[in-house]
């Protein structure tokens, strides 16, 4: 009976680690596209023209405004890892301003995945963007999801390192606190197993509301990292 309980503990334990490495490796995927969405290398126009004429553009990020809706922001990808931009705001083709109608005609027929980004203004809720903004058709879905899953787990569980309050400022101001989560809750990912960290004081609610603050800016650094890199390694 107690071999039979142990086993039964054991398969709990695997498939709670099957499902924590599933959430957090479509979590670091996604944040690696991100980031490397955001660091992207400059192109010309005629460049972003051939690329879709070659059909070698798998997704298409643009921010448009103002009354003849011209493009602000016009970033695409050539696979899941290179990013190209227009480094010029707003967006030029020739002398004249590059317009939505003129992109819509220039990727008719593609096979792009195209995103449109709503106005800075209009951003700025405390749930993180980024897994809600992954520029590859179909990863959305999976992003946010796992986002949430991870968030609920949370929100269900007694979390060793600090409490759902000092976690809640974490998974939103820290921005890649359910990454973070997923490594080290209820015990680093790397541990073995029957293996308990010693006890250890937990954060509060303020106190992981300052740690967050730490966490956002280290998340944007390494983010920025990733994306240089990125660019000196793949150009």
């Amino acid at each position: 009976m107690t071999s039979d309980l142990g086993e039964v503990k054991d398969g709990w334990r695997i498939a709670g680690l099957v499902v924590r490495i599933a959430l957090l490796l479509i979590l670091l995927a996604g944040a690696l596209v991100v980031a490397l969405s955001f660091a992207p290398s400059t192109r010309t126009m005629g460049e972003f023209r051939a690329a879709v004429a070659a059909d070698r553009v798998s997704a298409i990020v643009y921010r448009s405004g103002g009354e003849q809706r011209e493009l602000y922001e016009l970033r695409w990808s050539e696979g899941p890892l290179v990013w190209h931009e227009i480094g010029m705001v707003p967006v030029r083709d020739g002398s004249r301003s590059y317009t939505v109608v003129e992109l819509t005609r220039d990727i008719a027929g593609g096979s792009a995945n195209v995103t449109r980004l709503e106005s800075r203004s209009g951003d700025g809720g405390i749930i993180p963007g980024w897994p809600f903004q992954v520029p590859l058709r179909g990863w959305v879905i999976w992003t946010g999801a796992a986002w949430w899953v991870t968030a609920l787990i949370m929100l269900a569980s007694v979390p060793r390192l600090g409490n759902r309050w000092a976690w809640f400022w974490l998974f939103t101001v820290g921005q890649i606190g359910a990454i973070v989560f997923l490594l080290l809750e209820p015990r680093p990912l790397w541990s073995r197993a029957g293996e308990r960290p010693a006890p250890r004081g937990r954060l509060d609610g303020g106190q992981g509301c300052l740690a967050s603050i730490g966490l956002g800016l280290l998340s944007a650094a390494c983010a920025a990292g990733v994306g240089r890199l990125a660019g000196l390694v793949l150009g």
